[in-house]
């Protein structure tokens, strides 16, 4: 068995399950919500995720003073930053997000302009007593499927080649690791890890020896953001995503420990009644099946799924839903629980491995009401008991220290 590496106060969450675009309100969040989770857990200080949206990010990089007084939240609540979610830009939590999710994506200024000042604050805000320790930070990948193409996809690769060398810029000016995170997801330009590797190992490197910047720059600073359940909904084997990232030298910075929805049988009324429950106008919920040749398809949303998705076949579904149900209180739904045990499987036989842990059910709000938080206090405790039950499954597997 291989030495623990994280302990409790390594673990987290992360804050996109919270509200709110203005600087007021993350320091809200994490003065109450995070630090709510942390006393839950009888941590004295505790890694967090948080989300900063753009207007936040912004005002942070700009203005020396709102960034100290941020610094001093972080220390008077024991939350120590350390990685990021930089993927919604904002409007998160609008009454229907969906496909503007992923907007702006990495075709335009916005978007590399965002990251770079979130990967600023980042540097800035992060533990003073690790100063030699890697900081993530989780982005898109890269647009939408089929939403770039020519020259807008050329303007993409070459502003993810900009932000790397950017990266190592900073990196020697403050002394400050940060590394991005794509985050494959169904329905993206980036849908598994092998396209993720092709980019990051082939596709980029080449692009950036053709501008002149180092091809280390981008192992160095980029990487991937393996989301459990993501991977899960395509039908990827943990132990395949990570073994391919590794064997073309992709690191992966950051796991976002998340479980999908699935079902056994979608033709079964009852269990479409059910499913039925889930279909929510805020979030994009993918669905995938896989065909007898065994082909991953799917549609973009849960009611083009319910409307015209073949039965007697299983589906994934893009749901994130809290981590330790193995089954929910539904008839016929399920969960992709097992792919977490298989991710820290996986994790116990690579000793060199640690990337950041963040649980991430953003969609505690939008659950069925006879699952969904009706308090505060509820979310916390929710949050708190999926933090336990992972700390749980770390300590058989040795990974998590006494």
């Amino acid at each position: 068995m291989t030495a623990p590496r994280w302990s409790r106060a390594d673990v987290g969450y992360c804050s996109n399950v919270h509200g709110g675009e203005e600087l007021a309100d993350l320091h809200h969040t994490v003065a109450r919500h995070v630090t709510a989770v942390r006393e839950e857990r009888g941590l004295q200080h505790m890694a967090a995720g948080l989300w900063l949206p753009a207007a936040a990010a912004h005002l942070l990089d700009r203005q020396p003073a709102a960034l100290e007084a941020f610094r001093a939240t972080l220390g008077e609540a024991g939350i120590r930053l350390v990685t990021a979610n930089g993927f919604p830009h904002g409007g998160f939590h609008r009454e229907r997000v969906k496909h503007a999710v992923y907007h702006p994506d990495w075709s335009t200024p916005d978007r590399l302009s965002y990251t770079l000042a979130l990967a600023r604050v980042l540097a800035a805000c992060a533990p003073a007593d690790a100063p030699g320790e890697e900081l993530t930070l989780s982005t898109l990948p890269v647009a939408a499927a089929g939403t770039l193409g020519g020259e807008a996809l050329e303007r993409a690769y070459n502003q993810l080649v900009t932000l790397a060398a950017a990266l190592a810029t900073l990196r020697g000016r403050s002394g400050r690791h940060v590394r991005v995170c794509l985050e494959p997801e169904p329905g993206c330009l980036l849908e598994t890890s092998a396209a993720a590797a092709r980019l990051l190992a082939e596709t980029l490197p080449a692009r950036a020896r053709s501008r002149g910047v180092a091809a280390a720059a981008i192992a160095d600073h980029l990487g991937v953001c393996y989301d459990v359940c993501h991977q899960a909904v395509m039908f990827e084997s943990v132990d395949d995503g990570l073994a391919t990232l590794a064997a073309a030298g992709v690191r992966v910075g950051k796991v976002q420990v998340s479980s999908a929805l699935r079902v056994a049988d979608a033709g079964d009324p009852a269990t479409r009644e059910a499913l039925a429950r889930f279909d929510e106008p805020r979030y994009l919920h993918q669905v995938r099946w896989r065909d007898p040749d065994g082909a991953v398809r799917g549609t973009d949303d849960l009611d083009g799924a319910l409307a015209d998705g073949p039965r007697g076949t299983e589906w994934r579904v893009h749901f994130h839903v809290p981590i330790q149900a193995a089954n929910l209180d539904f008839p016929g739904l399920a969960t992709t629980r097992d792919a977490i045990d298989d991710l820290l499987v996986a994790l116990a036989a690579r000793p060199d491995a640690s990337p950041h842990l963040e649980v991430e059910t953003y969609t505690w709000s939008v659950l069925p009401p006879r699952l969904r938080p009706a308090t505060p206090e509820a979310l916390t405790a929710g949050l708190g008991a999926e933090l336990d039950w992972l700390e749980g499954r770390m300590e058989r597997r040795g990974l998590l220290a006494p």
